[in-house]
């Protein structure tokens, strides 16, 4: 049997997948966290059915649509009050491989305090991506390790598991970012506290049935941000002179 993992998956408009999806991982001996954004085709109404079936099936209701970053953080807040000693996130459209979970899960076992599925590690990739949405993919992530001072490969990757101790420590509920830049805080806050990290190679594919909800307003989100927060880290690097030296610069002038 699995160790005592919950998957938390965040829902907006996934009837297609939610059914499928869900049974894969309760199938494999996972609880499951069902955050539904109130969507409009039914998903929430699917998810209570799943629940009412199967009791490692649990669903929290959200009010609307707030974003990818909210929907986690309430997720995780209540995971953490459960008795879960790992807690993960995966997309509810088939991008990540249910059966890649256990590798994830593993890694947690084996002493990581995160393991992240990881596109950009050798082993890892995507699969039916255009040659542009890669270039993208890679030059965000390599932008992001880069201005956050990072060693995590894959910064935006959704695909997580975290022991439990460790999750708490990131306080998610005080992330910024409400779109998939939330992925990155969560991977910068993990690298500054000094936890173990663990990238795990997966292939993401891209969905079949849904649609996907990455816009261009939730990719300049991440983009500000990052650069935001890369701009102070440097800021904060920088040796100001002191008053004195100012002066004394000034008089030479």
């Amino acid at each position: 049997m699995p160790p005592d993992a919950l998957v938390v998956l965040p829902t907006y408009n996934e009837i297609e997948n939610i059914r499928s999806i869900v049974s894969k991982l309760t199938e494999s001996g996972y609880a499951v966290l069902i955050v539904d954004d109130a969507s409009p085709d039914g998903t929430g109404d699917a998810a209570d059915e799943l629940a009412a079936a199967n009791s490692a099936v649990s669903v929290l209701h959200r009010s609307e649509k707030a974003g990818l970053g909210p929907a986690y953080a309430a997720g995780f807040r209540q995971a953490l009050d459960g008795p879960s000693d790992i807690v993960c996130q995966m997309d509810a459209d088939f991008s990540h491989d249910p059966a890649d979970v256990p590798r994830l899960v593993a890694a947690v076992q084996a002493g990581a305090d995160v393991a992240i599925g990881s596109r950009y590690v050798a082993g890892g990739g995507v699969a039916g991506w255009p040659i542009h949405r890669r270039w993208l993919s890679r030059w965000g992530n390599r932008y992001a390790q880069a201005a956050l001072g990072s060693p995590v490969r894959d910064m935006t990757a959704g695909f997580r598991a975290f022991r439990r101790e460790a999750l708490g420590t990131l306080e998610p509920a005080t992330c910024k970012a409400s779109g998939y830049g939330f992925q990155v805080e969560m991977a910068w806050r993990a690298s500054r506290e000094g936890l173990a990290i663990e990238e795990v190679p997966i292939v993401f594919t891209d969905r079949r049935w849904g649609t996907s909800k990455m816009t261009p307003g939730i990719a300049a989100e991440a983009m500000l941000l990052v650069s935001r927060w890369g701009s102070r880290r440097l800021l904060a690097k920088l040796p100001w002179p002191s008053r004195s030296a100012a002066q004394a610069d000034e008089e030479t002038q």
